[in-house]
């Protein structure tokens, strides 16, 4: 993968019982000082939503956060938007 490439993974978490219709998004970004970004956003389907920006100083170190997210996210119903057969 080369630098360019911004990795991202959308996470849905929906419940018709529960009126319940959420998505999580996180994103591995380079900065313009050279450090490694984490951007994460979430909120209702439809609507606008929150966002984070959490740095790194290396892309190692975002990978592991991004990926402590998505089993946090994981255990909480968010699954992948398109899941890969």
């Amino acid at each position: 993968m080369s630098e360019l490439t911004v990795p991202y993974l959308v996470l849905q978490r929906c419940d018709p019982a529960r009126n319940m219709a959420r998505f999580y998004v996180l994103t591995i970004e380079p900065t313009l000082f050279g450090d490694t970004a984490l951007v994460r956003e979430w909120g209702r389907l439809g609507h606008r939503g929150r966002r984070r920006i959490d740095l790194f100083a290396g892309r190692v170190q975002a990978v592991e956060a991004l990926e402590a997210w998505l089993v946090r996210k994981s255990r909480r119903g968010y699954v992948p938007k398109n899941p890969v057969p």
